[in-house]
C-alpha cells in the first residue's frame, strides 16, 4: 500500500554546485537559480502559490526541486495527501494516481536549521531517512515533531510560500477520504497544473 510512504518523496541528481546545475536547466531556472532567493510558481486549480526557495542552508533540496520543476514533472501531478491542521503534500501522482518515475533519492538536510513552521515547504520521504525524491509538502501548522532532533530524525525544509496562503489554506479544508495512496486524499483532484521558475526581477 503505497500510503506507507509517509511523508514521500525520494529523489536526487548528483550532489552537484548550483552553478554546475545551472549549466543543466533552462535559461528561466538558470536565472532563479543565480538569485539569492530562487523563486517558483505552482499554478493550481484552486489558485497560484509561489514559493520561495533557501538555497544557503538547503542546497541540495533546492537544486532537486528545481530540477523537476524544469522538467515538467510537476505540471499534472495533484495534492495526494491533505490533512487539516497538518499539511497538504503531492508532487508525485497524476489525476489518474499513476505514481509518476523519479530520479536517485537525495540526501537529507532536516539539520539545516529551518523548521517545520506554518507555510514553509519541506521534502517528503518514507521511512528511510536519506529518501527524498521529487514528492514534498506545505506546512498548514507549525510541525516541531517533524524537526531534525538528531541523527536519522526529521523532514527537510527547504523553502516558504510567499505568496498564496490564501490557496494553501483553501487546498487544507477540501473534502478527503482514505485511498490506496494515504489516508486523507482528496474527492476532488486539487491539481498543480503548472510549476515554473519564476524569473528573477531586473534590478
Amino acid at each position: 500500500m503505497q500510503s506507507s510512504r509517509i511523508l514521500l518523496a525520494a529523489t536526487t541528481l548528483a550532489f552537484a554546485p548550483l552553478a554546475a546545475l545551472a549549466q543543466s536547466v533552462s535559461p528561466v531556472c538558470d536565472a532563479a537559480l543565480r538569485a539569492a532567493s530562487p523563486k517558483v510558481r505552482l499554478t493550481t486549480s484552486m489558485g497560484p502559490i509561489v514559493l520561495e526557495l533557501d538555497k544557503e542552508k538547503a542546497p541540495i533540496s533546492t537544486e532537486n526541486f528545481v530540477k523537476y520543476v524544469d522538467s515538467g514533472h510537476y505540471n499534472g501531478t495533484v495534492f495526494h495527501r491533505v490533512i487539516d491542521n497538518f499539511m497538504v503534500q503531492g508532487g508525485g501522482f497524476t489525476k489518474e494516481m499513476r505514481e509518476k518515475p523519479t530520479r536517485s533519492p537525495i540526501k537529507n538536510e532536516a539539520s539545516n536549521g529551518l523548521k517545520n513552521e506554518p507555510y514553509t515547504v519541506a521534502m517528503a520521504r518514507t521511512q528511510v531517512y536519506d529518501s527524498a525524491t521529487s514528492q514534498f509538502f506545505i506546512n498548514s501548522k507549525s510541525n516541531g515533531f517533524l524537526n531534525y532532533s538528531g541523527p536519522g530524525t526529521g523532514y527537510a525544509v527547504f523553502g516558504k510560500v510567499v505568496e498564496g496562503k490564501d490557496v494553501v489554506d483553501k487546498i487544507r479544508k477540501v473534502r478527503v477520504q482514505p485511498s490506496p495512496y494515504s489516508e486523507a486524499t482528496p474527492l476532488e483532484p486539487v491539481v498543480i497544473e503548472k510549476a515554473e521558475c519564476v524569473a528573477p526581477a531586473a534590478k
